[in-house]
């Protein structure tokens, strides 16, 4: 009962987010969800004995979150190729390419050395494992409506159907040293509703946007092969997004990554399959489609 509540309470904030807020408010408040996840993975990290550097990641997290935000707005398309912006755009580019040596230059200040490389190599990857994971869901949003719900549909359609068909038929474990609940059957059912709810949505996507815009820009279905394609992709993603994730906490010895969302766990528990669906979707939607 308690998920059940949870979801409703969730879904409708989340549709309200992505309809109505607008890009760079949209753009912090999954931020916001970024770094409560990224606070649950740390946590994680700290299970297997490692002390991560949580203050470079967060501000690592952060930052590329508020320039998400900032480049959303006014100001900076105004700025056009303004050498600002240039240079801006350079420092922090040098910041990414220049991770890993920032990362261990820190952990060198490891009381116990010995820890400093895992601390170092562990907090690095949060920032990517949660942090592009989200500025793909970010980015997306800036698409359109539409590409967003579209990959929303595919993972919780997917998890939904995986559940249920897996305690209905389940018999063949899928990768019991990791997630002993996952069967075969529950994956090519996840499959399924992926498929099915993605098609359903693109059918219905013209009266969604009638209703919540009073107008409706000729948004039309899709071709069929491209929805089920794109569908299957986005599920394969989450269901490997999720396997990850019960392979951190398998590892920490944890059955959540937290406990903020009664009967979900944690928010990384309700993220793990969008981070790794989110970049297939972004990449889909802005450069193959």
């Amino acid at each position: 009962m308690k998920r059940v509540l949870t979801a409703l309470v969730l879904i409708p904030l989340v549709l309200l987010a992505v309809f109505k807020a607008p890009s760079w408010l949209f753009t912090l408040l999954v931020g916001a969800v970024a770094l409560l996840a990224l606070k649950e993975y740390l946590d994680l990290v700290e299970a297997y004995g490692v002390k991560p550097i949580r203050w470079l990641t967060y501000g690592y997290v952060a930052a590329a979150f508020g320039l998400a935000s900032s480049l959303s707005t006014q100001f900076f398309s105004d700025l056009g190729n303004a050498p600002l912006l240039i240079g801006l755009f350079f420092a922090l580019g040098s910041l990414v390419l220049m991770w890993a040596f920032v990362f261990l230059v820190v952990a060198m200040e490891a009381d116990d050395l010995s820890k400093a490389f895992p601390s170092a190599a562990t907090s690095g990857f949060g920032v990517f494992y949660v942090g592009l994971g989200m500025l793909a869901v970010a980015r997306i949003n800036y698409l359109g409506w539409y590409p967003l719900i579209f990959t929303f549909f595919a993972v919780w359609a997917g998890d939904i159907v995986a559940m249920y068909t897996g305690k209905a038929i389940g018999r063949h474990k899928m990768s019991p040293r990791i997630s002993p609940n996952k069967t075969w059957e529950g994956a090519i059912g996840s499959l399924a509703g992926s498929v099915l709810a993605c098609w359903l949505f693109t059918h219905s996507s013209p009266r969604v946007e009638a209703v919540v815009y009073h107008a409706s820009n000729g948004m039309g279905p899709h071709r069929a092969a491209e929805v089920i394609l794109f569908a299957i992709l986005l599920n394969i993603a989450a269901q490997l997004g999720d396997l990850v994730e019960s392979l951190i906490k398998r590892g920490a010895n944890v059955k959540d990554s937290g406990t903020m969302l009664p009967g979900h766990g944690g928010i990384l528990d309700r993220i793990d399959a969008l981070l790794f669906a989110a970049p297939v979707a972004l990449v889909l939607f802005e450069f193959v489609r």
